[in-house]
């Protein structure tokens, strides 16, 4: 594929003349396509088309706009297996997993079509009986939405299909790492007939031009914690911007003493090491009462070990590669480092380099055992790979303390058969998804997506984020001959 940035409803290279590759994780020697790698010039180009297209896009009819989101959706049903190969090739994510994230994609824009006939605003009661009183949205204009590897089409769609329909225009940066992905959303935007400038898509290493330009007022970013923490600082210097960031995890799922093992054990091992444990959502803490450890630990290292780690187009492949180079370097480190720290390993994991895997970034589950420590970076820092802690407590006190004992607060499941202590999880645990029951991934596209503490800034993401591309405007109408004001105030001249 040779990739181009999608600016003002045309493709066009980037102005440098430079590009980058993505390549294949599972066979890193195969490149599946070039990019721009833009400039700031390209971000300038970029926001001119967003602010031209943006004061005629605002004012076409909602449901209008949400036609467009529609047809979008049908074009992207047609392809969805041929995108799900792609992305699993791309980001290495199992084919099964692909096909999931395609899905979820659809369903965000599915959803947002469907609120685009609903009831939009509020009627609100006046003090003055002559007097009707609204609340009404207005778009903030240009949103850039810049996002990560391991959700290459949901993501985005969470981001780019409520900021169109309410009236803004996009300027998506994709990662570099799922390029591919990224050019095939231009090119449906195109394909449904989106107006010029409305969707703009740029590639390469511009997110800092993106978050720095004073014309774009709104800037969503799902990633790290590093990089958006960093973004939170720039936008804080601006007067007009606000940033809606969603940053990692270190997640945990709570096994209680009457905890089903079954549910456990298969909540567990799905929560570590789907996508390789590459999720914001994965948990990497296990939190498991005393009581039941033992039995919980054999049988988790038991099915852990049965993983099958391979080519991600394999329909049996539970585990693909890693995204890169570097990401094998930063699990290996923890790994290690973990053992520094006093970790009991249970099951060792790391770089696989035999036949087959000679050619990917592969690597296998590494577990581990070690009591609860504020001082461990192992315990405290998102690792994002197959590395998995188990931590024993005592009682459901110690549970929470230990739940909330990281700088984190994205996702929490707990295992429990007692309502009574679900509910404390519930409410004693610092989350922004929880679960009872189930993995501590997944999502709903109808429901918030977002975290506390350094997971988020309470701005989530997904159905909700219409509270970020949007404000909130007070719209008054006098139907009397005179003028009165509330809290008993008259005016007379």
């Amino acid at each position: 594929m040779e990739g181009k940035n999608y600016i003002n409803g045309t493709f066009v290279d980037g102005v440098s003349g430079e590009r980058f590759e993505s390549r294949n994780p599972a066979r890193f020697d195969e490149v599946l396509g070039t990019f721009p790698l833009s400039s700031e010039k390209d971000v300038r180009n970029a926001v001119h088309a967003a602010q031209t297209a943006y004061d005629s896009w605002r004012h076409v009819s909602r449901i209008k706009r949400g036609e467009y989101l529609d047809t979008f959706t049908q074009l992207i049903k047609k392809d969805r297996e041929e995108l799900a190969r792609l992305m699993a090739r791309e980001c290495g994510k199992g084919i099964v997993e692909s096909r999931a994230d395609v899905t979820e994609g659809i369903h965000m824009a599915q959803y947002v079509f469907g609120t685009v006939r609903m009831p939009h605003g509020d009627i609100v009661d006046s003090e003055i009986p002559e007097k009707d009183s609204f609340m009404r949205r207005k778009p903030k204009g240009i949103v850039a939405a810049i996002t990560a590897w391991n959700f290459p089409f949901a993501v985005p769609l969470w981001l780019v299909c409520p900021s169109v329909v309410e009236g803004n225009t996009v300027i998506l940066k994709p990662s570099r790492e799922t390029a591919c992905i990224g050019n095939t959303i231009a090119e449906y935007a195109h394909k449904a007939g989106f107006p010029p400038g409305v969707v703009n898509v740029i590639h390469g290493g511009c997110g800092d031009a993106l978050v720095r330009h004073p014309d774009i007022p709104v800037v969503l970013f799902v990633g790290s914690n590093a990089v958006g923490s960093e973004i939170k600082k720039t936008v804080a210097g601006f007067d007009n911007k606000m940033a809606a960031c969603e940053m990692g995890g270190k997640n945990a799922i709570i096994v209680l003493d009457d905890a089903n093992l079954d549910i456990a054990v298969n909540a567990a091992v799905v929560s570590a090491f789907k996508t390789s444990g590459q999720r914001c959502t994965s948990a990497s803490r296990l939190i498991v009462h005393e009581r039941v450890l033992s039995e919980f630990e054999r049988r988790f290292i038991e099915v852990t070990k049965r993983i099958k780690i391979g080519d991600p187009l394999d329909e049996d492949v539970f585990m693909g590669p890693v995204i890169n180079e570097a990401a094998t370097e930063k699990i290996t480190m923890y790994n290690t480092l973990a053992r520094k720290e006093g970790a009991e390993a249970l099951l060792e994991g790391g770089r696989l380099t035999q036949d087959p895997y000679t050619k990917g970034y592969f690597m296998s589950p590494f577990v581990y055992r070690m009591h609860h420590s504020l001082s461990s970076r192992v315990l405290q820092e998102e690792v994002f790979g197959p590395h998995v802690a188990i931590i024993p407590v005592k009682d459901i006190d110690e549970a929470v303390e230990v739940h909330n004992g990281t700088g984190y607060g994205l996702t929490c499941a707990v295992i429990t058969e007692d309502y009574r202590k679900a509910r404390r999880i519930r409410e004693d645990c610092e989350y922004g998804l929880g679960y009872v029951n189930l993995p501590s991934i997944g999502a709903e596209v109808h429901l918030p997506f977002g975290g506390v503490k350094k997971s988020g800034t309470g701005l989530p993401s997904g159905s909700t984020l219409i509270d970020v591309v949007t404000h909130r405007t007070a719209w008054t109408v006098n139907h009397a001959m005179e003028i009165k004001m509330a809290q008993g105030l008259t005016i007379k001249f």
